[in-house]
């Protein structure tokens, strides 16, 4: 069996709260990307993890899509798989790349070995594997509550719109992100924003891990100043960095930029 798992996008990103646990709770809104890995998986002798194309961090027995087989394995004996993971996405890109790829392991076992797991038993293994991978348990935009893991319908589409993408050469991690951000409530909610007007969104929709961040890394606020200056409608880091994209409402005509983006497409 063959999938395609998306990377995602967070249009806008609140840092509400610190929890007793460390664990942030946040409001965003992920849009899922047509920019994909590729994942397959197929019945084997033995249980085989095997990856090409971007250089994955970390030991393959801890790649995602093998911790997803291990939980589902645990609770359903199931017998071995071939895994092969062709890695596009970049990591440490606040793209959700892992999450996704795990997120499509879980819903190709569920088909392979016909489970009939739920939407919510998926999810609930989903938990178990990041905050973000139950949102690519399904293929629409959603709003992110909670840690990310609490979603809920969103009326925005972003069909037709034009994306260009960037990423540097360093990535970030998650608690670099976090080490300097000061949590606090939003005046608006994230939903009346993306729910509003998106001539609005350059205003309103802010991304709070960008403040620090862009001190410590100047290209971020460069590549998303030069994002505007192209004419973009809306321009953003995603997630925890380090990409930056922007959105246009047609296909912006080439500008000079020494900075090639990794992706660009109609959404």
């Amino acid at each position: 069996m063959v999938s395609f798992p998306p990377c995602k996008i967070n249009l806008g990103l609140q840092i509400l709260s610190r929890q007793p646990d460390g664990y942030h709770d946040i409001a965003t809104c992920f849009y899922p990307l047509p920019w994909t890995d590729v994942l397959e998986v197929l019945p084997a002798d033995t249980f085989v993890f095997e990856s090409t194309g971007l250089q994955i961090p970390g030991a393959a027995e801890a790649n995602l899509c093998v911790r997803a087989y291990q939980l589902v394995h645990r609770d359903h004996k199931l017998s071995p798989v071939r895994i092969h993971l062709h890695k596009i996405i970049p990591t440490g890109a606040g793209l959700g790349g892992g999450s996704a790829d795990a997120a499509y392991m879980l819903r190709s076992l569920n088909a392979i070995f016909d489970l009939r797991l739920s939407e919510k038993e998926l999810s609930q293994y989903a938990l178990q594997l990041g905050s973000d991978v139950s949102f690519f348990m399904q293929d629409d935009p959603k709003l992110g509550r909670g840690r990310g893991n609490a979603l809920e319908t969103v009326g925005l589409n972003l069909k037709g719109f034009f994306i260009r993408l960037f990423k540097p050469e360093f990535s970030i991690s998650t608690a670099e992100a976090y080490e300097k951000v000061v949590p606090g409530m939003p005046e608006k909610d994230i939903k009346h924003i993306v729910e509003g007007p998106c001539d609005l969104w350059k205003h309103e929709l802010k991304n709070d891990f960008e403040p620090s961040l862009f001190k410590k890394h100047p290209l971020l606020q460069q590549i998303k100043t030069e994002l505007y200056a192209s004419g973009a409608m809306y321009a953003s880091m995603s997630g925890s960095g380090s990409s930056v994209f922007g959105l246009f409402e047609k296909e912006p005509a080439p500008f000079n930029y020494t900075l090639q983006a990794c992706w660009s497409g109609h959404l």
